[in-house]
Protein backbone atom coordinates (compact mmCIF):
# COMPACT_ATOMS: atom_id res chain seq x y z
CA UNK A 1 0.00 0.00 0.00
CA UNK A 2 1.13 3.67 -1.00
CA UNK A 3 1.59 5.85 1.86
CA UNK A 4 1.42 9.60 0.42
CA UNK A 5 1.87 12.51 3.26
CA UNK A 6 -0.58 15.64 1.79
CA UNK A 7 2.03 18.89 3.94
CA UNK A 8 -0.57 22.02 3.71
CA UNK A 9 -0.35 25.77 4.45
CA UNK A 10 -3.68 28.11 4.64
CA UNK A 11 -4.91 31.10 5.53
CA UNK A 12 -8.43 31.20 5.29
CA UNK A 13 -8.91 27.50 5.66
CA UNK A 14 -10.00 26.53 1.93
CA UNK A 15 -6.24 25.54 1.33
CA UNK A 16 -7.29 23.07 3.77
CA UNK A 17 -10.50 21.79 1.83
CA UNK A 18 -8.50 20.95 -1.47
CA UNK A 19 -5.99 18.70 1.28
CA UNK A 20 -8.95 17.01 2.74
CA UNK A 21 -10.74 16.67 -0.64
CA UNK A 22 -7.14 15.04 -2.00
CA UNK A 23 -6.46 12.76 0.29
CA UNK A 24 -10.46 11.57 0.27
CA UNK A 25 -9.63 10.91 -3.30
CA UNK A 26 -5.93 9.40 -2.54
CA UNK A 27 -7.62 7.04 0.27
CA UNK A 28 -10.18 5.61 -2.38
CA UNK A 29 -8.14 4.40 -4.59
CA UNK A 30 -6.44 2.27 -1.81
CA UNK A 31 -3.55 4.50 -0.28
CA UNK A 32 -2.54 5.43 3.30
CA UNK A 33 -3.04 9.20 3.92
CA UNK A 34 -1.63 11.51 6.35
CA UNK A 35 -3.09 15.23 5.89
CA UNK A 36 -0.79 17.83 8.13
CA UNK A 37 -0.81 21.62 8.57
CA UNK A 38 2.70 21.51 8.41
CA UNK A 39 4.53 24.01 10.56
CA UNK A 40 1.63 24.70 12.72
CA UNK A 41 1.55 23.49 16.38
CA UNK A 42 4.38 21.39 16.36
CA UNK A 43 2.98 19.69 13.03
CA UNK A 44 6.70 18.49 11.60
CA UNK A 45 5.83 15.24 9.69
CA UNK A 46 9.27 13.28 8.46
CA UNK A 47 8.61 12.89 4.59
CA UNK A 48 11.09 10.52 4.93
CA UNK A 49 8.25 7.92 6.35
CA UNK A 50 6.22 8.64 2.60
CA UNK A 51 6.56 7.14 -0.58
CA UNK A 52 5.51 10.64 -1.89
CA UNK A 53 4.61 13.91 -0.81
CA UNK A 54 2.08 16.46 -1.57
CA UNK A 55 2.49 20.70 -0.88
CA UNK A 56 -0.22 22.02 -0.88
CA UNK A 57 -0.20 26.12 -0.20
CA UNK A 58 -2.22 29.56 -1.13
CA UNK A 59 -0.93 32.50 -2.56
CA UNK A 60 -2.16 35.97 -0.41
CA UNK A 61 0.17 38.93 -0.37
CA UNK A 62 2.18 37.02 -3.10
CA UNK A 63 3.50 34.94 -0.54
CA UNK A 64 2.90 31.24 0.71
CA UNK A 65 2.48 30.05 4.09
CA UNK A 66 5.84 31.14 6.50
CA UNK A 67 5.43 27.76 8.14
CA UNK A 68 4.93 25.83 5.55
CA UNK A 69 7.62 27.75 3.81
CA UNK A 70 9.96 26.54 6.89
CA UNK A 71 8.62 23.41 7.02
CA UNK A 72 9.48 22.74 3.09
CA UNK A 73 13.27 24.65 3.43
CA UNK A 74 13.64 21.85 6.60
CA UNK A 75 12.97 18.80 4.67
CA UNK A 76 14.24 20.06 1.05
CA UNK A 77 16.59 17.56 0.56
CA UNK A 78 14.38 14.32 1.84
CA UNK A 79 11.28 15.98 -0.77
CA UNK A 80 14.02 16.46 -3.70
CA UNK A 81 14.35 12.49 -3.16
CA UNK A 82 10.75 11.57 -3.99
CA UNK A 83 8.17 11.88 -6.03
CA UNK A 84 6.38 15.24 -5.23
CA UNK A 85 3.85 17.36 -6.10
CA UNK A 86 2.99 21.28 -5.45
CA UNK A 87 -0.33 22.85 -5.72
CA UNK A 88 -0.35 26.60 -5.92
CA UNK A 89 -3.88 27.75 -4.81
CA UNK A 90 -4.81 31.32 -5.87
CA UNK A 91 -7.25 33.39 -7.96
CA UNK A 92 -4.86 34.74 -10.30
CA UNK A 93 -5.00 31.13 -12.61
CA UNK A 94 -8.89 32.44 -13.22
CA UNK A 95 -7.18 35.59 -15.61
CA UNK A 96 -6.89 34.17 -18.61
CA UNK A 97 -3.84 36.11 -18.99
CA UNK A 98 0.20 35.30 -19.81
CA UNK A 99 1.24 37.80 -17.89
CA UNK A 100 -0.70 36.79 -14.90
CA UNK A 101 0.12 33.10 -15.28
CA UNK A 102 4.37 34.54 -15.85
CA UNK A 103 3.72 36.24 -12.37
CA UNK A 104 2.16 32.96 -10.78
CA UNK A 105 4.72 30.89 -12.65
CA UNK A 106 7.72 33.55 -10.68
CA UNK A 107 6.05 33.18 -7.31
CA UNK A 108 6.50 29.45 -7.68
CA UNK A 109 9.62 29.74 -8.62
CA UNK A 110 10.86 32.19 -6.31
CA UNK A 111 9.06 29.31 -3.01
CA UNK A 112 11.36 27.32 -4.38
CA UNK A 113 14.55 29.03 -5.05
CA UNK A 114 14.15 29.68 -1.17
CA UNK A 115 13.33 26.32 0.13
CA UNK A 116 15.64 24.55 -2.14
CA UNK A 117 13.00 21.88 -3.34
CA UNK A 118 11.98 21.04 -7.11
CA UNK A 119 8.37 19.12 -6.80
CA UNK A 120 8.37 16.38 -9.90
CA UNK A 121 5.08 18.47 -11.13
CA UNK A 122 3.47 21.51 -10.19
CA UNK A 123 -0.65 21.79 -10.39
CA UNK A 124 -2.17 25.78 -10.18
CA UNK A 125 -5.11 25.69 -8.96
CA UNK A 126 -8.27 27.91 -8.27
CA UNK A 127 -9.37 28.79 -4.75
CA UNK A 128 -11.74 30.69 -3.14
CA UNK A 129 -13.51 34.26 -2.17
CA UNK A 130 -14.68 33.39 1.50
CA UNK A 131 -15.77 37.16 2.13
CA UNK A 132 -17.86 35.64 5.57
CA UNK A 133 -14.71 34.23 6.84
CA UNK A 134 -12.81 38.07 5.98
CA UNK A 135 -12.46 40.63 8.17
CA UNK A 136 -13.72 44.27 7.13
CA UNK A 137 -10.42 45.77 5.69
CA UNK A 138 -9.86 41.85 3.85
CA UNK A 139 -13.63 41.93 1.90
CA UNK A 140 -12.84 45.61 0.58
CA UNK A 141 -9.71 44.40 -0.19
CA UNK A 142 -10.84 41.72 -1.99
CA UNK A 143 -13.44 42.77 -3.49
CA UNK A 144 -11.68 45.98 -4.96
CA UNK A 145 -9.41 43.11 -6.54
CA UNK A 146 -11.90 41.32 -8.40
CA UNK A 147 -13.48 44.11 -10.17
CA UNK A 148 -10.03 45.45 -11.03
CA UNK A 149 -10.03 42.17 -12.87
CA UNK A 150 -13.76 42.79 -14.25
CA UNK A 151 -15.71 40.25 -11.89
CA UNK A 152 -18.37 41.86 -9.87
CA UNK A 153 -18.96 40.11 -6.90
CA UNK A 154 -21.26 40.13 -3.69
CA UNK A 155 -19.54 40.81 -0.34
CA UNK A 156 -22.34 38.71 1.65
CA UNK A 157 -21.25 35.32 0.54
CA UNK A 158 -18.62 33.16 0.01
CA UNK A 159 -17.33 32.08 -4.15
CA UNK A 160 -15.66 28.81 -4.54
CA UNK A 161 -13.82 28.33 -8.03
CA UNK A 162 -11.80 25.41 -7.37
CA UNK A 163 -12.65 22.67 -10.12
CA UNK A 164 -13.28 20.04 -7.98
CA UNK A 165 -13.33 17.61 -10.91
CA UNK A 166 -10.30 18.57 -12.17
CA UNK A 167 -8.56 17.85 -8.97
CA UNK A 168 -9.48 14.83 -9.04
CA UNK A 169 -8.02 13.78 -11.96
CA UNK A 170 -4.83 15.43 -10.89
CA UNK A 171 -4.87 13.30 -7.40
CA UNK A 172 -5.62 10.19 -9.64
CA UNK A 173 -2.96 10.80 -11.68
CA UNK A 174 -0.41 11.22 -9.39
CA UNK A 175 -0.67 8.62 -7.77
CA UNK A 176 -1.28 6.06 -10.86
CA UNK A 177 2.48 7.91 -11.43
CA UNK A 178 4.13 6.97 -8.24
CA UNK A 179 2.69 3.24 -8.76
CA UNK A 180 4.50 3.32 -12.11
CA UNK A 181 1.29 3.50 -14.01
CA UNK A 182 2.09 5.92 -16.89
CA UNK A 183 -1.67 5.82 -18.09
CA UNK A 184 -2.87 8.77 -15.84
CA UNK A 185 -5.80 11.00 -16.76
CA UNK A 186 -4.91 14.32 -18.43
CA UNK A 187 -6.06 17.49 -15.80
CA UNK A 188 -7.41 20.43 -17.56
CA UNK A 189 -6.01 23.03 -15.78
CA UNK A 190 -2.53 23.88 -15.42
CA UNK A 191 -0.46 20.98 -14.50
CA UNK A 192 3.41 21.15 -15.53
CA UNK A 193 6.67 19.50 -14.86
CA UNK A 194 8.54 22.15 -13.50
CA UNK A 195 11.01 24.19 -16.49
CA UNK A 196 8.28 24.08 -18.29
CA UNK A 197 6.20 27.04 -20.16
CA UNK A 198 2.87 27.84 -19.27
Amino acid sequence: MQSILIAYGTTDGHTADIASFMGGVIRSAGAQVDIVRAGVDGADPSPERYDAVVVAGSLHGGRYQRALQRWVRGHAAALSRQPTAMISVCLGILQKDQQVWADLDAKVNLFLKETGWQPSVVKIVAGALLYTRYGWLKRWIMRRITRKAGVETNPTRDYIYTDWEDLRLFASGFLRRISGDQEEPAAREVARPMGAAT
